[in-house]
């Protein structure tokens, strides 16, 4: 039944629909304004590959040395020709065996140091790609719930998926390419100026003009680039965003209203990108313009030297050939320059986030002995807003305890702070002021992985499963558990019967979010998890608000039992389910306004005696 099951956990090494869009525009706006490319954390992703990539930067100077050579080596076999020609005389094939030798010597390095090359630099692109993106996507998980409400999933996928593929296509290219180039252009000239200074001196007038025109071009066309990255963001916030909620975008009929609004985005981004094409084209037909205009000056000079013998033939074609290699590398570093200025805009963004640093560390503070932690907990004039709604206050001068081993249930009705005590208590988020104390030590002291990790367990309202097996969902809250231990988990949460009736029992993937399981069937995976993470504090935040009548009691009752011995928080609104609780808080406008048992709140006929009267008539109707 459980098969090729593997754990899932395991730590590696370092590393209304328009305003969404406008407050999504306006984030990306925000942060593009803090764009830079760390070049210092660059090298230290190519420091492990350094070795390959000065093997591949020296095999470019090779190929480069090589292209440069070829042309020298024709100008001897050339005249050698047009001197039989001239003379009459058979050909002497000693005579061409050795530049012919030379120049077959020349083509085959040039292959074999082209593969070292591009096989190299490849190898570095992607070891480099593989840590930015692993250190993206850790630093994006060590960072604050704050940063993931006000920043839109799709922005984060772009950075982890488009962005790291630009940069890499880009710094891959321009290595290899710029190497080449620069090397070619070098040597180019100095082999023009061995050749004929005069008409050397001739090129080399025109070559700051495309220099200026570059330097005009250049700061257009990156401006083009990040507005055109950035639109591209947008598009996909929307595409993340409707395919994540499409049950509800067809429950409205609402998939023409979705299409046009994807398309509004993509057709600006579309525009912006036809932009930078016309730039980069009119850059290289600008370029090439002039670069033609030098081979035809050349040709008309070189015609003029020829006629006062100070060039000969072979000297004017290897001086044409030279020109025309400089033309194509002054050609190739227009496209190269535009994809230099993509990769860079694509690496802001990246390490905008790699290096943005998280309010509060997941590691490092007090990890209290088990022996001695006593799972008591204590709000002491908590006041608190969330960071997206600093002026909505939701919890003010609150004070509770929940003493050791203990059921605590929070009623009242929505919006009231309930789930936000459950928050609070997790530290995802921090109080505005005031304190909460765990086992007699500030949760701001204590060290927030091994509390997530080891004291405290969580069931949601709306319980996420992964894209994975039934078996590795539960275990997820324990990696190193048995299958032994997860079965009796799911036991215990009224989960198993309905799992081993799936025709892979265990091993049956759940599909994204779960979508493939029913909503109390979600819920009772959920819970089987957090029961076989065994906690010293398990908070239930509407845990069998999914459940028909009949699971409810079985779970009811497994968490009942479960429950011996630990400090419970019970987040509830079916007031039917913290009957037994030996302590019932009743919240108010974020203040707690009842406090006490069950029994005896009935008897004060207040707030909590009116919720259980409104409840039973709700039930008394519906049935």
């Amino acid at each position: 039944m459980l098969a090729g099951s593997t754990g899932y956990i395991g730590y590696r090494y370092l590393f209304n629909g328009s305003n969404i869009v406008q407050c999504a525009h306006k984030e990306l706006e925000k942060s593009s304004e803090n764009n830079y490319f760390d070049w210092n954390k660059l090298l230290s992703y190519l420091s492990p590959d350094l070795l390959n990539l000065l093997a591949a930067i020296t095999a470019a100077f090779v190929v480069a040395l090589c292209n440069l050579s070829i042309p020298i080596n024709l100008q001897h076999v050339i005249n050698t020709i047009l001197q039989f020609a001239r003379d009459g005389v058979q050909y002497d094939f000693e005579k061409l065996t050795k530049p012919l030798s030379k120049l077959l010597v020349l083509y085959l390095t040039q292959g074999i140091s082209t593969f070292i090359c591009i096989s190299m630099l490849s190898k570095v692109g992607e070891n480099v790609a593989i840590r930015m993106r692993y250190n993206l996507f850790s630093s994006i998980l060590q960072q604050d719930l704050e940063f993931f409400d006000k920043t839109r999933t799709g922005d984060i996928l772009q950075r982890l998926t488009t962005d790291v593929q630009e940069f890499k296509s880009s710094f891959k290219l321009v290595i290899v390419q710029g190497l080449k180039n620069a090397t070619q252009l070098i040597g180019g000239v100095y082999a023009l100026y061995n050749t004929s200074p005069e008409m050397t001196a001739a090129v080399a007038i025109v070559l700051p003009t495309i220099i200026v025109i570059g330097s005009f071009f250049g700061s257009i066309l990156r401006k083009l680039s990040k507005e055109a990255q950035e639109q591209g963001t947008k598009a996909t916030i929307i595409a993340e965003e409707v395919v994540g909620n499409m049950r509800t975008v067809r429950a409205f009929a609402s998939e023409s209203v979705e299409c046009e609004r994807f398309y509004t985005e993509i057709e600006s981004n579309g525009l912006l990108h036809k932009k930078l094409g016309y730039g980069i084209g009119l850059f290289q037909a600008g370029s090439n313009v002039f670069l033609n205009g030098i081979v035809l000056g050349t040709i008309f000079l070189g015609g003029q030297l020829m006629t006062t013998s100070s060039l000969d033939p072979g000297q004017l074609m290897s001086f044409l050939m030279v020109t025309q290699m400089l033309q194509h590398s002054l050609g190739q570093f227009s496209l190269l320059f535009g994809h230099y200025v993509k990769g860079i805009a694509a690496g802001s963004r990246i390490f905008e986030y790699i290096n943005k640093k998280p309010k509060t560390l997941l590691n490092g503070g007090v990890m209290i002995p088990f022996h001695s932690f006593k799972p008591e907990i204590e709000f002491k004039d908590i006041t608190f807003a969330y960071p997206t709604r600093p002026e909505q206050i939701v919890l003010k001068d609150f004070n509770l305890t929940l003493p050791p081993g203990k059921v605590v249930a929070v009623v009242g009705s929505s919006g009231n702070g309930k789930s936000t005590i459950a928050s609070l208590l997790m530290r995802f988020y921090d109080v505005n002021s005031g304190s909460i104390r765990i086992g007699g030590e500030d949760l701001k002291n204590i060290d927030q992985t091994w509390l997530r990790k080891r004291i405290i367990g969580l069931i949601n309202q709306e319980p996420v499963l992964f894209a994975m097996s039934i078996l590795e969902n539960i275990r997820y809250g324990k990696p190193e558990a048995t299958d032994n231990e997860v079965v009796e988990a799911a036991k215990i949460a009224n989960a198993d019967s309905f799992i081993t009736a799936f025709p892979n029992g265990y091993n049956t993937v759940v599909g994204e979010r779960g979508v493939t399981v029913s909503g109390g069937q979600k819920q009772r995976i959920a819970i089987a998890r957090a029961i076989l993470k065994n906690p010293a504090i398990l908070i239930l935040d509407e845990a069998t608000s999914a459940l028909d009548t009949e699971s409810e009691m079985h779970v009811q009752s497994a968490l009942e039992s479960v429950s011996n011995g630990k400090t419970v928080l019970v987040i509830a609104h079916r007031l039917s389910t913290i009957k037994n609780a030996d302590v019932i808080v009743v919240l108010d406008k974020g203040e707690i306004v009842e406090i006490g048992d069950h029994n005896s709140l009935l008897k004060k006929k207040g707030l909590y005696w009116n919720l259980m009267n409104q409840q039973a008539s709700d039930k008394a109707k519906a049935a």
